[in-house]
């Protein structure tokens, strides 16, 4: 891997929702998930970025007992939804994620080129939106949720009341 360009880095500090970690891997400050992109230029401009979300499973997100056919369905479904990711970007991406259980964590992947980089970094966090979307989505009523959990549900009810609680 080569050093990135300046532009590529410069894309990542104006879109205003990464924080670099180092001079090629970038992490989501606006999400209430893990979302990280690493980022590298081939010798053709294009920028190659490798998303990489990590959620909880239904198990480590409440405070309740989970049956294991429930956690094993919810698991089942999120993954197929992350994998109907067509329509996100900006960019024509071909998506192919992986969607693996890791312990008490999911980790979504992505890959994506683009010779834009702006619109590339865009997409990055578009995908790392749309994961964090899916995931809400797929809430189960009923159980008591915790934190990073409880905190999403709290805000999409209080933003659902303008605000009042």
């Amino acid at each position: 891997m080569s050093e990135l360009p300046s532009r590529v880095r410069r894309a990542f500090r104006d879109h205003g929702s990464f924080e670099a970690v180092d001079d090629a891997t970038w992490i989501s400050t606006t999400t209430a998930f893990e979302g990280e992109v690493a980022a590298d230029t081939d010798e053709d401009g294009v920028t190659h970025f490798d998303v990489t979300v990590t959620v909880p499973t239904l198990k480590a997100a409440t405070a309740d007992e989970v049956a294991d056919v429930v956690a094993n369905g919810w698991f089942e479904t999120f993954e197929l939804r992350v994998s109907d990711i067509g329509g996100v970007a900006r960019g024509d991406h071909e998506f192919d994620p992986t969607v693996t259980r890791n312990g008490e964590a999911i980790v979504s992947e992505f890959s994506l080129s683009d010779v834009n980089e702006r619109r590339g970094v865009d997409d990055a966090g578009a995908v790392i939106d749309f994961v964090e979307g899916t995931y809400v989505q797929g809430i189960i009523p009923g159980y008591d949720y915790v934190d990073p959990v409880d905190s999403l549900l709290s805000k999409a009810r209080q933003q659902g009341n303008d605000g009042a609680v």
